[in-house]
């Protein structure tokens, strides 16, 4: 009889366990969908300098103009210091830059989503993002508060990119057959990735708002999904020597990684030259990212760069 009953909780137990696969898989399915057409993954690098210096002077001036970046940071009371540290640094250099919250907090300034998931969080800000900004932005940079980013390189990355066509823009990361920017390094849509992507967030049968049936998806994972189904891929950005522009971990994590890796060339096996972001930042290291990067300067020599990028009118940025 002890037998019999533990030979039916066994059974009961693969039972359950093949139904939990059987749904997942099912589930992956739905997310995934079947492609309209194959797509290969590809890598897209920044503009040549050479291609730069080429222009001329008005066609310059018209191009630095012409790109302009809304900035969506998204945090939780919790990150406070990491909330202000991203306030008081690089997301000045942004041409139009809002902290979107889980809930209102008094201390700054934010968009109220209400929700604390962070795929909630995420779909919100970019639904209101679109429908705000729509007919203003062309391009679109979310980054979390532990993110740095340099605006005037990925401005200087997206010179050449077409805002009309569907630009998914980061560092790009492969789980199974699904491929995603990762949310660490900060993520980059196009106008027309955002109109794409807010006409799929109204299909809750793709793109559901609670995410995954059995355990959730990070919210960048959904998102490639989602976007997916609009027909948007994800593309990973380097510079024009092949090196990764979006980083997901702090200078410091890649500089140590180089050490061990190229001890020889430490500078050039760390990261790249143009680099846009970099992230696992504490408060007080982004102010020193802030002060490498915007103020210290070599005197008697000269930056002379084909493009200017300005701050937006009004601006406090360094």
């Amino acid at each position: 009889m002890i037998s019999e009953s533990s030979s039916f909780i066994k059974g009961v137990v693969l039972g359950g366990v093949f139904c939990m696969l059987v749904t997942l898989l099912g589930h992956i399915k739905v997310g995934h969908g079947t492609k309209a057409h194959h797509h290969e993954h590809h890598h897209i690098q920044a503009p040549n300098k050479e291609d730069v210096l080429n222009l001329s002077e008005g066609e310059r001036v018209e191009l630095s103009k012409n790109i302009n970046v809304y900035c969506i940071i998204l945090v939780k009371p919790k990150d406070l210091g990491h909330w202000a540290a991203a306030r008081e640094t690089w997301s000045k250099h942004c041409d139009k830059a809002e902290f979107y919250s889980s809930e209102k907090v008094k201390v700054f300034d934010s968009v109220a989503v209400n929700t604390n998931d962070m795929w909630a969080m995420m779909r919100k800000a970019y639904k209101i993002a679109y429908e705000r900004y729509k007919d203003e932005f062309s391009w679109f940079f979310l980054a979390y508060p532990t993110t740095f980013a340099i605006i005037e390189n990925l401005k200087y990355f997206l010179l050449k990119k077409d805002p009309s066509q569907p630009f998914y823009i980061g560092h790009t990361v492969k789980s199974g057959d699904l491929e995603y920017v990762d949310g660490e390094g900060g993520i980059v849509l196009s106008i027309e990735s955002l109109r794409r992507l807010s006409r799929v967030l109204e299909d809750p049968d793709k793109c559901p708002e609670q995410g995954g049936m059995i355990w959730k998806l990070a919210e960048d994972k959904q998102l490639a999904i989602c976007l997916k189904y609009g027909g948007v891929f994800a593309e990973n950005a380097e510079d024009s020597e092949g090196k990764d522009v979006f980083n997901t971990k702090s200078v410091g994590a890649l500089i140590k990684e180089a050490m061990s890796t190229h001890p020889q060339q430490v500078v050039d096996g760390c990261c790249s030259d143009m680099a846009i972001t970099f992230s696992g930042l504490a408060p007080n290291h982004m102010h020193v990212m802030m002060y490498g990067v915007y103020r210290l300067r070599p005197y008697g020599h000269s930056y002379r760069d084909a493009l200017v990028f300005l701050p937006p009118p009004g601006s406090d940025n360094d």
